[in-house]
């Protein structure tokens, strides 16, 4: 029995283009350009969250703490007002009120 029996070979055309194409991948040009946009789109999701996490925190760090502080201080100024009316007989008036809303958003602020 010599070499060449033992090995069996049914096709023995040679190669042709067509079979260099069929050992190229299947994927298309068309999925590899989906491939980086899916990529782009995961990095811009990404941005977009870092984004929202930091309007929340400016959010919980500043704006809540300041409109509460200022609406906290309006609020005392007018149940106190109230009260010393209601008690005490006493009229109680700013003269200003935009000096008394400047007041009260600078008073807000100096201790933030």
């Amino acid at each position: 029995m010599s070499t060449s029996d033992s090995y069996v070979l049914s096709d023995m055309s040679p190669p042709t283009e067509d079979d260099d194409v069929d050992s190229l991948p299947s994927e298309s040009s068309g999925m590899l350009s989906s491939e980086t946009d899916s990529e782009y789109e995961s990095d811009a999701q990404k941005e977009w969250e870092r984004s929202l996490d930091q309007l929340q925190l400016l959010l919980t760090m500043v704006l809540v703490p300041f409109v509460g502080k200022y609406l906290g201080r309006k609020f005392a100024y007018w149940s106190w007002a109230r009260y010393m009316e209601w008690m005490h007989d006493v009229e109680i008036q700013f003269t200003s009120k935009k000096a008394f809303n400047a007041a009260g958003a600078v008073e807000a602020a100096a201790s933030l």
